[in-house]
């Protein structure tokens, strides 16, 4: 992304943050709100995995993988598995609640908000929500809110978690007694996460040297490293402080736009887990969600993908192909799809299409979007794709513009129209 700048060192001080990229273990009492194992996410993440294998639709599993995935820092797979739980289990407020942790995850907090009020319209409490919902709104600035919300969530599953957020968000309304006492359970654990959130407390009251004497202790020979970035935290923004010390987005000198710190991250790899960074991350999810092929003629070949106005790494063919769906897509094989959005109310895509659409009209140029209709929900799409990997790289240049998508594949059922013919 442009006018970004790679802070690496804010990755070190992010552990207490359970949606930053964390490759060690995690504390006990996370791991609880996505295992009831004893064991790190990766580790979660293969078993959740090996069951998948044997049974795609298993909800249980697949909220399991997207928490364990979203614990990872990888956002785009764990958004997968969240709405695969959604499609098996569409009535529970679980993957609704995924999907907005994933946008928070991403720093995309208002986008999260319509995730977590339908999560709640659908059963979910604030004891379950009030971690993740606290901390978009603490990026939106709104910390009276978000305080609230972590201490609904403070004896939940994600309650250590929600403390240390909680002592952030009291720090950045000016609340340092507060904030220390907060962390004074977990301190007297000796839990290290609430360690670094000491840190940033101090910092963020603006006792720069003394934060600089915390993180040394937490991790000694590192304060040299993340003196400017403490040095900075008091002058900013209540929301760019809430970015900074929960997700390592930090504002770049340069611009208005943040900055997101980018240590390596894990990826899925079949049937495990690796920490290749150019791994595809959702090559192998695909390979085992996918449902078998039926035995039924092959289906006839899909033309490329090629976006106007230029032709890009992934459009094979010189002159300009844009894929054109069956009027239903009923047939025996499953179609590679990107959905834009989703809800209850089909008559509604037209307008969020037109909206995402207005964010790059030269990138939708060509492009017809399409409408799949379930029995209590409708899905807002564009493809089919050739395959997994040309939909992985139209759905990372529509995050350019602020677009986000997650891959799609429709069952033989499916019924799948243009939209506007629906």
């Amino acid at each position: 992304m442009r006018g970004l700048l790679h802070i690496r060192i804010i990755g070190t001080l992010l552990a207490c943050a359970g949606l930053s990229v964390v490759m060690t273990a995690a504390p006990a009492a996370a791991q609880g709100s996505y295992s009831p194992y004893n064991e790190t996410p990766s580790t979660a993440l293969a078993r959740y995995v090996h069951v998948l294998a044997d049974d795609p639709t298993d909800f249980n599993a697949l909220i399991g993988a997207g928490r364990a995935a979203l614990e990872l820092g990888d956002t785009q797979a764990a958004a997968g598995f969240f709405a695969r739980a959604d499609e098996a289990n569409p009535k529970s407020p679980l993957p609704q609640a995924g999907m907005g942790a994933v946008s928070v995850a991403n720093g995309d907090a208002k986008g999260s908000l319509p995730y977590f009020k339908r999560a709640q319209q659908l059963g979910a409490s604030s004891a379950t929500l009030g971690a993740d919902r606290g901390l978009a709104y603490d990026l939106l600035g709104r910390q009276a809110d978000a305080q609230a919300d972590y201490r609904a969530a403070l004896n939940g599953a994600d309650g250590d978690e929600a403390r240390c957020r909680l002592a952030l968000s009291l720090a950045i309304s000016g609340n340092k007694a507060g904030a220390l006492e907060t962390l004074a359970p977990l301190m007297g654990k000796g839990d290290a996460g609430a360690a670094r959130s000491r840190a940033f407390v101090l910092a963020l009251s603006g006792d720069s040297n003394d934060a600089m004497v915390a993180t040394d202790a937490a991790m000694p020979g590192s304060w040299a490293r993340v003196a400017p970035f403490l040095q900075r935290l008091p002058g900013l923004q209540p929301g760019q402080k809430a970015a900074a010390v929960n997700l390592g987005i930090f504002p770049d000198s340069g611009d208005t736009a943040y900055a997101y710190a980018a240590p390596p991250r894990t990826y899925l790899s079949s049937p495990s887990v690796s920490s290749d960074t150019n791994s595809n991350r959702l090559a192998a999810i695909d390979d085992l969600l996918r449902a078998p092929q039926p035995a039924a003629s092959p289906p006839p070949p899909v033309p490329s993908w090629q976006p106007a106005p230029q032709q890009v790494a992934y459009a094979a063919p010189v002159q300009r192909q844009v894929v054109q769906a069956p009027t239903t897509a009923s047939a025996a094989s499953r179609k590679i799809w990107l959905q834009l959005a989703s809800g209850p109310d089909a008559d509604a895509l037209p307008s969020q299409f037109e909206r995402i659409k207005s964010k790059s009209r030269d990138l939708f140029d060509g492009i017809h979007p399409y409408v799949a209709k379930g029995p209590d929900r409708a899905r807002l799409l564009i493809g089919p794709f050739r395959n997994a990997s040309d939909a992985d790289i139209f759905a990372e240049d529509l995050e350019t513009v602020d677009v986000t998508s997650f891959k799609w594949s429709n069952s033989e059922t499916d019924q799948i129209v243009p939209l506007g013919t629906e």
